[in-house]
């Protein structure tokens, strides 16, 4: 794990993301739509598609054009669907890249119909409110849609990790507007991560899964648990003792109340360990648990490690595996009230990845 010449890093075990891909896999019997957009989750998005190939996935969704460039100057030739909505101006680029729009609105299927055409899949809003046709009234567009069929279509889940009886109600009025289509089209996807976690196998053509990949999920009636990918951490290069009454870091909000031992870690919110965690969250030293304490600075993070073996040198992990032990990612985001995906994406690029090579 020590990597001598290192300050800050992120170790990403791709063994680990290629066991998660086949849970999915094995789950939802259906092939692999995995979402790679930010980066890959901020792990590195050419190594996650180098290793998710040799599993062979149906395509790659993303968000944004430039990512689908990126994509193809990999060498990727799989279908990329972007399922952020695109601006009329951005279809052309799409469309030179070959890239899979997704589209809610007569306009915007008439401008990608104008710059060229090609595949494309229908957004459908189910209730998530965010992008898309509602589901109620995609009978409007069945005219458009009989001239400029759609490849697929799809929605999106807004509670899918919670056993609320959603993921049942945004299926059936999934259901409800394909029956309005002229057609039903090939490729039909709605699970993300969450819903393939707790429905198997699936009632679709294609399991679009994100964060379960990255080692996110696994929460509160899921019936499969991904294993840790991302592990941050950092070398020690201050040990000091403080007494009854000093301070720690800005704004003084941890004091000690008796002789402490404080360690300095060299990465703060800079490198990705949020802000929010400071005087609730926790890294691991030689294996056990030591408490942040006072507000993480930009390049620095502070610990308590009074009843831990602790040197300069030694390593600090913030997020995943040092040894046997584990800082899971939903458990860290939980102690900072941060979603999973934002801790992940939030892993800045200042601290370089390692990626750990799967098993040949």
């Amino acid at each position: 794990m020590r990597h001598e010449t290192r300050r800050a890093w992120v170790e990403v075990d791709l063994g680990a993301l290629k066991r998660n891909a086949r849970r999915i896999l094995e789950r939802a019997r259906v092939p692999l739509l995995p979402m790679v957009k930010s980066d890959a989750y901020g792990l590195g998005v050419s190594a996650v598609v180098r290793t998710l190939e040799g599993l062979e996935p149906w395509g790659y969704g993303v968000a944004t054009v430039e990512e689908g460039g990126e994509l193809r100057r990999l060498g990727i030739r799989r279908p990329v669907i972007v399922f952020t909505p695109l601006l009329a101006e951005e279809l052309a680029g799409a469309r030179a890249l070959e890239l899979t729009p997704t589209l809610g609105d007569a306009a915007r299927i008439s401008a990608w119909r104008s710059s060229g055409g090609g595949p494309w899949h229908l957004a459908i809003d189910t209730g998530m409110n965010r992008s898309g046709v509602a589901w109620d009234r995609v009978g409007e567009l069945k005219d458009i849609l009989a001239t400029v069929p759609p490849e697929g279509a799809f929605t999106h889940f807004h509670s899918a990790e919670r056993n609320d009886g959603s993921i049942a109600l945004q299926q059936q009025r999934f259901r409800e507007a394909l029956a309005m289509l002229p057609a039903v089209p090939r490729y039909l996807h709605a699970e993300n991560s969450p819903a393939v976690e707790r429905q198997s196998p699936s009632p679709w053509s294609l399991a679009r899964s994100g964060v379960f990949l990255y080692g996110g999920g696994g929460e509160a009636g899921a019936e499969t648990a991904p294993e840790c990918v991302a592990s941050f951490h950092a070398r020690i290069v201050d040990l000091r003792t403080i007494v009854a009454g000093d301070t720690v870091s800005y704004g003084a909000t941890w004091t000690a109340t008796g002789t402490r031992r404080i360690a300095t870690a060299a990465a703060g919110y800079a490198d990705g360990i949020r802000r929010c965690l400071g005087n609730r969250g926790h890294a691991l030293v030689n294996g056990r648990r030591a408490p942040i304490v006072g507000v993480v600075t930009m390049d620095m993070a502070m610990l308590d490690v009074t009843d831990l073996d602790c040197s300069v040198g030694d390593v600090a992990t913030f997020l995943g595996r040092q040894g046997r032990a584990e800082l899971a990612l939903g458990d860290v985001a939980a102690s900072g009230d941060l979603s999973p995906y934002e801790l992940l994406v939030g892993l800045k690029l200042r601290a370089p990845r390692v990626y750990l090579e799967p098993p040949a």
